[in-house]
Formats: C-alpha cells, structure tokens, sequence
C-alpha cells in the first residue's frame, strides 16, 4: 500500500552568506588559530590524521610572527624571492587585465588573493616534476622566470604566440618550466596529473606530479576518478583543491562546501588531507614540503584543500558585483597573502616599506619593460601566428589530407 508523505518534497538550494548590498559576513567560518594544529609524521596513516581534513593549518599569526610546529624555517633570502614573485605575479594580472579592457587582448584571468599558492608550490617542487595546473597558477611561471613577453604573447595572439594561436590567451604550455599545458574542461588535468605520476613511479624515474583543482570543479567525475586511481596505485601525486569560495558565479556550496570541507572528500578514498590557509605562504610551503616527502617516498598522493578567497572577477567576462557583495573582498578574515608575507618580514627585521615600494615599482616596470617588447610584435588581431602553422604538428609524417588541405589554402 503507497503511503503518503507527511509533508511536501522539497529541494534546498544552497545560499551563500552575502549578496549585493549585503554586509559581508564569514561568522560561520570555523578557522583555528595559527600554530593550533600539529604537524603528523610524513608517514603517519591516513586513517589516524582524519582530523586534518577539517581544521586549518596556519603559521603567521596577526602579528607577521611565524609560530608552531608547521613553520618551515625559511631563509630571508627565499621569504624575499617568494614575495618578489607574488608582487611580479600581481602586476603582471593588473596590466593585462587593462589591456583586455583596451582591446589588446580577447580575454584573462586574475588570481589576485591566490599568488601565495602558485608562487609557494612552484618554488619548492623540482622544474623537472610536471604540474597541471588550471587558469590561476600564472605565478608557477613567473617564480621559475618564465619569460613574461612570452606570456603576453599568447595573451596577445601574436606572431609570436608560442602556442600557435591553438589555445585561449590564458592556457599556457611551458615543458621545460613543469607546466603542462592548460585544459579548457574542467577537471581533465586531475586524472592528467595522476596518470603522469603513475608513468613516471612505473619507469622508477624520480619526478611527481602536482595538480590544482577550483572548489566548484570538485563535482566533476573526472575529480573522483583520479582520487580513485591514485589512492589505489599510490601515485606520487600533490592534489590541491584551490577553495577560493567561488566559482564562475556561484559560490562554493553549490559544489558541496556547506555539508563538509573539501579536503575531507579524500577520506572517502583513503588519502590523507591537509586543509591550510590558502593566503598564508609558509602555511602553503609547509603543507606541500609535507606532502612532497610523501611522494617522493612512495607514501603515495596528498589532497591540500588551500583555503583562499578570488579577490578579482572569476574572469574579464564576469562581473562579481552581481553576485557578491563589493567589499566581500576586504573583509576576508584571512587577509591578504602579499601583505601578510611583507609584514612577517618587516617583523623579522629582513624588510621594509621602502623596500616594498621599490620592489612593487620594479615589478611594474618588468612588466611594462615586457609588454613594449610584446606589443611591438603586435596586439589581438594586429599580427597572428602564420596559417601554415594550423597544419604542422598535427601528424609525425605528413597525411595527403594535410598536403592537400595545404594546397588549397596555398602554404
């Protein structure tokens, strides 16, 4: 006999804290108090350091003090290079996004309140390890000296675009700097990244890989299949999920943030999780030398959720103020990870405001030193890769449907 229910069925669509107009508001955040969680052995199993998944690793405290046990001791030479970097990384994001704006360009992408992430993890792991990134680790290039005209000209789809004019301006390919080259569809370069592990652990070469995965982009199924693959073959993997708390316009609960953190869905596979401050850049250091050792110690992958918020519009095609309250930004608990990092160095004696200003000043004339060299090759539409170039690279031997496609077009 059917039963009735009680009451009608209904869905609940996730909300987040603030709308426009609203008040900015990140009460419900539960964020441990920095030197609070402890530091597990590398080898520690992953069913015994669960509570990682949920509390929150952090190391500078309000103060720019380093404190508890995840400091990694850095030398003021490499605190000064890692924040050299984010301020180059900032600078180079605020100028192309004007040139966007000015037409140069079809389209970018900022990572502003992000640069700790890339910058931190780029400057730890080997050139030689392989990382698949998404479209916000533009500072993995920039820490390892990647050329920024080269940058501006794919941005530009130059003559001079070294991805031939086959990719959107931001999806950058660089071997030789461990960037493998940037998907346009979500969460492809997960399965990608654990399955170059594999390769390499199956050769006994010496290299791991390192991915980096958006909160919203956790619910796509090629996310759970690497989780899989990697926790069963003990890939030498970092997995990180960059928690900026929204995606395109929709904020992280529609991706299943409100019901548990998102490191915690790798209990579920049987990996161990760190959950850290995205904006803290010895917080970010740690957690990946932590992980690192895991690798390449055959301990296998590490899922990082880095905690972090997007300070600028998902993209030169978004426009947040319609979905988000316009000072969100400011207000976010965690601050700013180019500020916190210069304050830790003033407290340690190893720098100043004169300084940061020379340095911020200097960052904006590389970059404008690399966009003079950049432009004079030309802007969107002023000069573009040869035609010919569509045809190359597409076979080891030329087909005779190239060669004669190549005919009609007379190159």
């Amino acid at each position: 006999m059917k039963k009735p229910n009680t009451q009608p069925l209904s869905l609940r669509v996730p909300e987040p804290s603030g709308r426009p107009g609203d008040t900015p508001d990140f009460s419900h955040l539960k964020l441990d108090a920095p030197g609070a969680v402890e530091r597990p052995e590398v080898s520690t199993a992953p069913f015994d350091m669960r509570d990682h998944a949920f509390r929150l690793v952090r190391v500078l405290d309000d103060d720019g003090k380093a404190v508890g046990p995840w400091n990694p001791k850095l030398d003021a030479e490499t605190l000064r290079k890692g924040l050299k970097a984010m301020i180059l990384t900032r600078a180079f994001d605020d100028r192309m996004h004007r040139a966007h704006r000015q037409g140069k360009t079809s389209f970018y992408m900022k990572c502003t309140g992000e640069e700790a992430i890339a910058v931190a993890q780029g400057m730890i792991l080997n050139r030689e390890d392989m990382g698949f990134p998404t479209y916000r680790q533009q500072g993995l290039l920039i820490a390892r000296g990647y050329p920024l005209a080269t940058m501006m000209n794919q941005i530009y789809s130059n003559a001079e675009d070294p991805i031939k004019g086959r990719q959107l301006p931001i999806m950058y390919s660089a071997k030789d700097y461990g960037f493998f080259t940037i998907s346009g569809n979500l969460g492809t370069q997960v399965p990608q990244a654990v399955g170059w592990a594999m390769a390499s652990a199956y050769k006994g070469d010496d290299k791991i890989a390192i991915t980096w995965i958006g909160d919203g982009a956790t619910a796509e199924g090629d996310f759970h299949n690497a989780l899989t693959f990697a926790a069963v073959y003990r890939a030498p993997v970092i997995l990180n999920i960059v928690n900026n708390q929204w995606a395109i316009s929709s904020f992280q609960g529609i991706a299943g943030g409100l019901e548990t953190t998102f490191a915690s869905k790798a209990i579920g596979y049987g990996l161990p999780a760190l959950r850290v401050d995205g904006n803290d850049f010895l917080a970010v250091w740690a957690a990946t030398q932590w992980a690192e050792e895991r690798a390449r110690t055959n301990q296998g992958a590490t899922v990082i959720e880095l905690f972090t918020y997007r300070g600028a519009p998902h993209s030169t095609s978004d426009d947040p103020s319609r979905y988000r309250p316009g000072d969100e930004h400011e207000k976010w608990p965690l601050g700013d990870p180019i500020m916190r990092l210069k304050q830790h160095l003033i407290a340690l004696g190893e720098w100043s405001d004169e300084q940061q200003e020379a340095a911020e000043k200097d960052a904006v004339e590389q970059v404008r030193a690399a966009g003079k060299e950049s432009e004079a090759i030309g802007t969107l539409g002023q000069s573009r890769p040869s035609v010919k170039t569509m045809f190359e690279e597409v076979y080891a031997t030329e087909d005779w449907r190239i060669t004669e496609q190549r005919r009609e077009v007379g190159v």
